[in-house]
């Protein structure tokens, strides 16, 4: 009977062995599954963030490529508005030498109906032709009327009179005061007399 027993006793172990092994093995699933859980919760977590970076780094770059853009367009602008105030910086001393220019002209024209040849005309003539040069330097053009095209971008009309030849009819007879040109923009419209 003894021996009975010691095998009812080794039965009993083993099946508490295997009980306690299957429980073991349970608790080790559970255990690996909690842990797989934990890991994909952890490992979604980590995409979630890794994601939320990606997306923050895009916007920043976004916003750095626009911010250059902004830059760069106003570094444009102000250079070309410079370059405006530069151009036009003058202007108003420009148009005030304008009355000067015109009785210089004048002057010139008295002096070129004289047949005197001295040296004072030589003189003015040779001021006459740097004052010139001054004013090409400077941007200024005469605009050109005289047997052109009446044209109210250019040019004010005066008086009309009848034109005497029908080549000049519509067109510019005589030049009452020339008009300037600075860069291209008019500073002084020419007045004109306009053949009917």
């Amino acid at each position: 009977m003894t021996e009975h027993k010691a095998r009812k006793e080794d039965k009993e172990l083993l099946e508490d062995e295997s009980q306690h092994s299957t429980a073991e093995k349970e608790e080790s699933s559970e255990q690996k599954q909690e842990s797989k859980k934990d890991k994909s919760h952890k490992h979604s977590k980590a995409e979630e963030q890794l994601e939320i970076a990606e997306t923050e780094l895009l916007e920043l770059k976004d916003r750095h490529i626009r911010l250059q853009a902004e830059f760069d367009n106003y570094r444009k602008r102000t250079l070309k508005e410079r370059m405006e105030l530069l151009k036009t910086a003058s202007e108003s001393l420009l148009v005030s030498i304008l009355p000067v220019i015109d009785d210089f002209d004048r002057a010139m024209q008295i002096m070129d109906s004289t047949n005197e040849d001295n040296h004072t005309k030589e003189g003015i003539n040779l001021i006459y032709n740097k004052f010139q040069e001054f004013l090409k330097q400077n941007g200024i053009k005469e605009i050109e009327a005289k047997g052109k095209d009446f044209n109210t971008d250019l040019h004010e009309a005066i008086v009309t009179i009848p034109a005497p030849t029908k080549e000049l009819k519509g067109k510019i007879v005589d030049v009452v005061q020339k008009g300037y040109f600075l860069n291209d923009k008019v500073i002084r419209f020419s007045q004109v007399v306009i053949g009917e």
